[in-house]
């Protein structure tokens, strides 16, 4: 918010003009704009609900009188009371306005904090609108993205170690952990997601052994399937559906759960008592992660290895001893530990993505469906690009 100017004594409290026993014409006076010198108006009256009709009469007044080159400058000497409603109708048409085109002078302290608050609980400002050569907007638009997801790096990296420093003062200090919430999190994110992960990985295992069975029969390889079924479930897909699966069941859930708290400043709240949000809210939702995502990992393995051994002996002819004959001689121990040791660092992942975007909440509904968006997508392709890393890990020890 731009503010020029010096500040002016502090105004009657909303509190203390409630508790009058009568107002005079004067003290109820509607908003009103007037010219007071080259690009320069004048607010006087009361900017309040009271006068809501006379607050958009107002807005409409000043839209109409921004010039098209130079700056506005709005006195706002004469406003003696401003609410909740008169500052975001100042602070949308400042927003709305191209940079620096409206500034705001003699603004008292109390008005000036309330704007401040109205504009950091808004939604975000719109973007400055750029005239240029299509090309040139796709790059700069380019440039912003990769600027923010720079950002994003640093913001995780950062969350990252408040999560770390908060689990070292938990280590230290034993009796301060929470096994409630933990325990609690833990069953919305491993006990009541069985049922979905069991469903869709039987019915990816099923659909794998089935195209594997198609197209290995004109070879005559067809036992060969099982091979195919063991080592791509075990190694590779199941702990990467079921952290997807977690990501936009469990993580979009974490991320309006904690927006939530941010938009009714509970988060707030917390701190004011003295108390750690991250260690509060987001380390048993990350413990939850890290302890529920290898079990259903199991489960989503056994799901997906039991859907390709019944369409094997259905569609393939392959009877269930040499099913599971070829399934022992196809996988080690290695095989079924690589999706196992991928599984806590997704859910570290995912559990940072939906904590952070949570915290990135505004004070509107609009904010928090783009942060439960922005998380499930984040998640998901973070889990893509850790899974890849950890594919190049294994190959390259060979394990």
């Amino acid at each position: 918010m731009t503010l020029k100017g010096g500040s002016q004594p502090p105004v009657t409290g909303l509190s203390q003009v409630a508790q009058a026993p009568a107002f005079t014409a004067l003290e109820t006076a509607p908003p009103k704009v007037e010219a007071a010198g080259d690009g320069v108006l004048r607010l006087s009256g009361y900017w309040t609900s009271d006068h809501s009709q006379a607050v958009e009469d107002a807005r409409g007044a000043i839209a109409a009188r921004i010039p098209a080159q130079g700056q506005l400058t709005l006195d706002c000497s004469g406003i003696p009371r401003l609410d909740t409603l008169g500052a975001l109708v100042l602070v949308r048409l400042q927003q709305n306005a191209a940079k620096d085109q409206i500034v705001f002078a003699q603004v008292s302290e109390k008005a000036h904090i309330l704007m401040q608050e109205v504009a950091s609980h808004d939604a975000d400002a719109p973007h400055e609108k750029t005239d240029g050569p299509a090309v040139i907007l796709a790059l700069a638009s380019i440039g912003e993205n990769v600027v923010g997801s720079g950002r994003d790096m640093v913001g995780g990296l950062s969350y990252l170690g408040a999560i770390v420093s908060a689990l070292g003062r938990l280590l230290l200090q034993p009796w301060r952990i929470r096994l409630t919430p933990i325990i609690f999190q833990l069953d919305q994110v491993a006990l009541r997601g069985v049922p979905i992960i069991v469903l869709i990985s039987f019915l990816v295992g099923c659909i794998i052994a089935q195209q594997g069975i198609f197209q290995l029969q004109r070879f005559g390889a067809t036992p060969f399937v099982v091979d195919l079924i063991g080592i791509l479930v075990l190694r590779e897909l199941g702990v990467l559906l079921t952290s997807i699966m977690v990501a936009g069941r469990s993580g979009s859930a974490f991320t309006a759960e904690i927006g939530s708290m941010k938009m009714r400043e509970e988060i707030d709240a917390l701190r004011v008592m003295g108390l750690d949000p991250v260690e509060i809210l987001v380390i048993p939702r990350v413990l939850a992660l890290m302890i529920g995502l290898p079990l259903l990992t199991f489960v989503a393995d056994m799901a997906a290895l039991l859907g390709g051994a019944v369409v094997a002996m259905i569609y393939g002819g392959i009877s269930a001893d040499v099913f599971l004959s070829r399934l022992q001689g196809a996988i080690a121990l290695n095989t079924f530990l690589v999706g196992l040791i991928k599984a806590p660092f997704m859910a570290l992942v995912i559990g940072i993505i939906a904590s952070l975007e949570g915290m990135a909440v505004k004070g509107s509904a609009e904010s928090l469906g783009r942060q439960v968006t922005s998380s499930v997508v984040k998640s998901i392709f973070m889990v893509i690009v850790v899974d890849g890393l950890f594919a190049m890990f294994f190959a390259a020890i060979k394990y």
